[in-house]
């Protein structure tokens, strides 16, 4: 097996730092392993035996490079690693720069790491650098831990880094949070309101789980129901089919009273299948009361009626059900 030409170097950081197990195939191809020394971790030696790794042709051995500074975060000198992130110019050495300050905070290490990460995000003037450096806090617990920076963030001069803080927003959500944690749902809706750009509103209120949010998130997006542009009346109308027990009512009467009045086929659909989602058999009635409203939608009504009429008590069945009866010959 051929070793990738950062191989022995990386050798001589893991005996400097106790950080990854090397995998099993890489060992027994290395030769020897050179002797332990007795020496403080090098930031700048990993760092060089990081980057020359990162342009090897395997991507496993590109990933475990990736891995590699994250993991070791906690056992580097804080002080050097936060002046090498804030000197490196390289995006990509950036991104794993940061992504070691946000993993020693994440691990107690040392808590005002994270805040080198989002000063930098927020102040770098370079776009991509800012872009970069977002990404680095994706999937941490940087929603609870960072105020108000997505609200600033969602608004930043470059298109690249609103969506990266976007997709940061959702990601966190989803993966760390799986929802159900309104702090974090309520400043993902702060975020989303506070856009001025209509693709990353939409992009954040269509794809977060609303069960937990509070009142006042919940008002929030009533709010953009009222947008002028179609793609963030859609993702209101979504957003709210999900609310709590709490803004169920206020959320169904929003969206009945839209339907009226809307003109977009996509924001309809929307609108029917929060209703459906908030009522479930019990929206059966309303649903059928705005059929003819729209005849172009009138098959779409009927199938949320058949769905719903099976009497299924989950929202992941009733959308599975309502798919195969759609893609049915």
């Amino acid at each position: 097996m051929t070793r990738p030409p950062s191989f022995r170097p990386l050798l001589l950081a893991l005996t400097l730092c106790p950080l990854l197990p090397m995998p099993a195939a890489r060992a027994a191809s290395s030769g020897p392993a050179p002797a332990l020394q007795a020496e403080t971790c090098s930031v700048e030696g990993l760092m060089d035996s990081i980057r020359r790794g990162l342009h090897s042709k395997s991507e496993a051995y590109r990933k475990y490079m990736r891995t590699l500074l994250r993991e070791s975060a906690v056992n580097l000198p804080g002080g050097e690693l936060q002046a090498a992130f804030e000197r490196e110019r390289d995006p990509l050495m950036a991104e794993h720069l940061a992504a070691a300050l946000v993993a020693r905070t994440e691990r107690e290490a040392d808590p005002s790491a994270m805040q080198a990460v989002v000063r930098r995000a927020l102040e770098e003037p370079d776009p991509a650098l800012r872009a970069a450096t977002v990404r680095a806090m994706r999937r941490t617990s940087a929603l609870e831990k960072t105020g108000d920076m997505y609200e600033r963030l969602v608004r930043d001069a470059s298109p690249e880094v609103r969506q990266e803080a976007a997709a940061n927003i959702v990601e966190d959500i989803q993966q760390v949070y799986s929802g159900y944690h309104g702090p974090a749902s309520d400043t993902a809706v702060s975020a989303a309101v506070a856009s001025s750009d209509p693709q990353v509103t939409a992009r954040i209120l269509g794809n977060i789980d609303t069960h937990k949010i509070s009142a006042d998130s919940a008002s929030r997006i009533h709010s953009l129901l009222r947008s002028d542009d179609a793609r963030v009346r859609e993702a209101a109308a979504t957003a709210l089919g999900g609310v709590g027990a709490e803004q169920m009512a206020s959320a169904r009467d929003s969206l009945l009273g839209m339907y009226r009045d809307e003109r977009d086929p996509g924001v309809r659909k929307a609108l029917l299948r929060s209703i459906a989602q908030l009522g479930f058999s019990s929206a059966v009635p309303e649903l059928r009361r705005l059929r003819d409203i729209d005849p172009r939608l009138a098959p779409e009504v009927d199938a949320w009626i058949r769905v719903l009429d099976m009497g299924l008590q989950e929202w992941s069945l009733i959308l599975r059900e309502k798919q195969r009866l759609q893609q049915a010959p």
